[in-house]
């Protein structure tokens, strides 16, 4: 599913904006914090933007959240910015509010799915390096931010002086499409190249990137998703798919897919990789079953599952679960 387009670019690492203000702790098994466009974004992707089931419920969105330990005004406000930044369409049904995606979302999520889904997904694209430059004034500051999210989703990391790097051949112009409108021409200048014998770039790739800190995300990830009991870490396996999508985008975002040969022999990806898709695979069929009830039919209506061996119920009465 990516901004790679700015919106799932942005959204694997805390947002000032985002803070902690009416987050709630979930019940259970203690979770690093997930932010709610990053759940958000999860749950348009896994479940939204291949079948499109129409506009969901702002109930069922505040209900699957909950579960991930947001708070229905965290959430609420953050389905207005994704109707702001042109990512969702509001629409009315009755007395219920509910979002879509708009055209603009769609390619947005399935950008990103190539990279979610893949099945190398931290392996670099291609041989060389890719190099970037770009000049922007200060005063356009809401553009830097998203150029540089769109670069850090792409692998990137400022290497000197305004010099961006980022390992294999990017698909720049795929990348940057959604900025182009607000791009002047030759703000962004990039090239491909390989290093040199004699001048290594050992050095540089480890003042560029923090190697431990990125085997620290993804021994993270395995703590938390590699144990059986993470399926139940939420009552509803819906909420459990979406918090572990989530938590996989964070991932994909803090690995720029460096070469091999700057890691270790045991450098974990392929273990977090193996994780993520047993993990996925073993909540998708309940998960894909609560999505239906939810989505086809009341929202008052209860719907039983069973996650890996424990019975669980979703839905229930909607005033519990926060209104729109």
């Amino acid at each position: 599913m990516s901004t790679t387009r700015s919106s799932v670019r942005s959204a694997g690492r805390p947002s000032p904006r985002d803070g902690a203000e009416g987050r709630i702790r979930p019940r259970g098994r203690a979770v690093r914090s997930r932010q709610p466009k990053q759940l958000l974004l999860a749950f348009f992707g896994e479940h939204v933007v291949d079948d499109d089931p129409g506009p969901i419920r702002a109930s069922v969105l505040i209900g699957v959240l909950e579960g991930a330990g947001v708070a229905a005004p965290a959430t609420r406000a953050t389905l207005d910015r994704l109707v702001q930044t042109g990512m969702l369409d509001r629409s009315k049904s009755g007395r219920e509010i509910q979002f879509s995606l708009t055209e603009h979302g769609v390619a947005v999520l399935r950008e990103a799915t190539a990279r979610v889904r893949g099945p190398r997904p931290f392996d670099p694209q291609g041989t060389g390096w890719t190099l970037v430059t770009f000049t922007i004034p200060e005063g356009q500051r809401t553009l830097r931010h998203r150029l540089r999210s769109t670069l850090t989703w792409e692998g990137f990391a400022p290497l000197r002086d305004g010099l961006w790097l980022a390992p294999g051949e990017v698909d720049l112009a795929g990348s940057l499409e959604p900025l182009c409108q607000d791009l002047p021409p030759q703000t962004v200048i990039a090239f491909h190249a390989r290093e040199l014998a004699g001048f290594p770039i050992a050095d540089s790739v480890r003042a560029a990137w923090d190697i431990e800190a990125i085997r620290r995300e993804h021994l993270a990830f395995i703590e938390v998703w590699g144990d059986a009991g993470a399926a139940t870490q939420a009552a509803s396996a819906l909420t459990v798919r979406t918090m572990l999508v989530a938590d996989w985008l964070a991932l994909l975002r803090a690995d720029p897919r460096l070469p091999r040969e700057f890691m270790d022999a045991q450098w974990p990806a392929e273990r977090s990789t193996q994780v993520y898709r047993r993990m996925h695979q073993r909540l998708a069929a309940a998960s894909a079953e609560e999505f239906a009830a939810l989505v086809g039919g009341s929202s008052t209506g209860a719907v039983s599952r069973n996650i890996g061996g424990v019975a669980a119920r979703a839905g229930g009465d909607p005033a519990r679960r926060g209104r729109a």
